[in-house]
């Protein structure tokens, strides 16, 4: 082997300084890379919940963003709440694809989201904002028409909830079971239109108007996708 040959073979075989495994050609470190997963599963990768993910995203802002632009992904970033999340780009530039997929919400979905968004707004100057379960409850209660039973609507209720807990992570457990405190990404995945089309449905049940749909529409980062690293709409019951 020449001279010329052997200095190739020793730059082909040499691994980046960022290398974590045998043959491994990526350029972040472990925990920007653990940022970027935690973003691209979503729904948000949250400041309070992981610090140290958080500190990553922050040092390694502008590369993270790069690989997520090269998905056709954004990235948004929350420096006072402390969250970040992914949104499809949205873009008249050319088309692209759809690569975090809607949440589809039910109406009492959307409704919640609203109570829980009005309630962490009212709130989150006094630091957390704490909230407890029948409270929201209560406020939804007025959604309920005449020719909807009670113990449904209760199972509805309850099913949201859930769904706000486990699904979309807008809530978490704060001491007592039926307490929990708002995460400030509430703020941002309720966009204006769905506020309006709340209002509407709301004023239509006041004036005797029946049950709404169950389809709430769909909700995400600026009121644009939840993200669920898929293209796939998923139905929210």
């Amino acid at each position: 082997m020449t001279e010329t040959s052997e200095v190739a073979a020793e730059i082909t075989d040499a691994a980046p300084a960022s290398a974590l495994w045998q043959g491994d050609t990526g350029v972040l470190s472990e925990q920007s890379r653990r940022a970027l997963l935690e973003l691209i599963k979503g729904p948000y990768l949250s400041g309070a919940k992981a610090p140290a993910l958080w500190s990553a995203l922050l040092a390694d802002e502008n590369a993270i963003r790069s690989r997520l632009n090269e998905l056709f992904l954004d990235l948004v970033i929350d420096r006072v709440g402390e969250f970040a999340f992914v949104r499809n780009v949205n873009t008249d530039e050319l088309d692209v694809p759809r690569t975090v997929r809607t949440a589809s919400l039910t109406f009492i979905d959307t409704a919640m989201l609203l109570v829980l968004r009005q309630m962490l707004l009212a709130g989150e100057a006094d630091g957390r904002v704490i909230v407890g379960q029948e409270d929201v409850f209560e406020q939804l209660r007025v959604y309920r028409t005449p020719d909807r039973d009670e113990s449904d609507f209760d199972k509805r209720l309850n099913s949201s909830w859930t769904n706000m807990k486990n699904k979309l992570r807008v809530i978490h457990q704060a001491g007592s079971e039926d307490r929990v405190e708002i995460s400030p990404v509430v703020r941002l995945i309720v966009d204006a239109d769905q506020i309006r089309a709340m209002s509407a449905e709301y004023r239509r049940i006041a004036a005797g108007g029946d049950a709404g749909s169950d389809a709430g529409g769909s909700v995400g980062g600026g009121g644009d996708d939840v993200n669920e690293a898929t293209d796939l709409d998923e139905e929210t019951s």
